[in-house]
């Protein structure tokens, strides 16, 4: 039978069996989770690591969690709880759906973790709910038809999602390599450069590159996003001016 999630379980509400270990509690568990996938990444993370960091044996670990997907579960909806959601029912939607989109991008690129879990499991922990809750309300205060608003949605968080991942992917090159975003950036950029098979697809871009604007790599990067941000929302406000089937 398929793994459904740890929110549809028993223990999915509880803080673990009775005559747990002392010492230990699921928030502390998934706390430390956390901070270890931080640290070394999806996958080098094990229970084994996790009970040495807790300073207990895995087993007692298991008091908890019936497997490592559900404790990883339990992570994802962690992270989701670090997003600042807003009051969806006041305020303008444009600047909230900025707001959350903007929010989402920093945890994708502050969790690297998180996109492939997020892609993983059914995201219906209380904290992804809550996300995805506040998401909803403030699209639909757009004005679009009932059944316009998934699609508006999926448009704008589909698109944080990738952008988000493959920014979260540049980072770990970037520590990987010993150095700042923007020497890798020179680097690849000579490198490339330098082989014909790309020099010309670089050269005939240049100009597009020179008006994106931007003297470091995180001001390129952002203001891609806002562009790209900007670009979404014109489309669900022009789909809501034409009235949209």
């Amino acid at each position: 039978m398929a793994r459904a999630s740890v929110w549809l379980e028993e223990k999915g509400g509880k803080g673990g069996r009775s005559g747990q270990p002392s010492g230990l509690d699921r928030a502390r568990i998934t706390s430390v989770t956390v901070r270890l996938l931080d640290a070394d990444g999806l996958d080098k993370f094990s229970m084994r690591r996790l009970a040495a960091e807790l300073n207990v044996t895995a087993m007692s670990v298991y008091w908890y969690v019936d497997t490592k997907d559900d404790l990883l579960e339990l992570a994802l909806d962690a992270a989701f709880g670090e997003l600042a959601l807003p009051d969806a029912a006041v305020g303008d939607w444009r600047a909230q759906l900025r707001a959350l989109a903007t929010e989402y991008r920093a945890l994708l690129v502050r969790h690297p973790w998180l996109s492939p879990l997020a892609g993983r499991y059914l995201n219906i922990g209380p904290h992804s709910l809550a996300f995805s809750r506040v998401v909803q309300q403030v699209v639909r205060r757009a004005g679009l038809p009932a059944h316009g608003v998934t699609g508006a949605i999926s448009a704008v968080f589909q698109f944080v999602y990738g952008y988000g991942t493959i920014e979260s992917h540049f980072a770990e090159r970037v520590a990987a390599a010993g150095m700042t975003p923007d020497e890798y950036f020179d680097t690849a950029m000579n490198a490339v450069t330098e082989t014909p098979a790309t020099a010309q697809i670089v050269e005939e871009s240049r100009d597009l590159m020179a008006a994106r604007g931007g003297d470091t790599v995180a001001e390129m990067l952002d203001r891609d996003f806002t562009f790209a941000l900007d670009l979404l929302i014109a489309g669900i406000e022009a789909m809501v001016a034409k009235g949209a089937p």
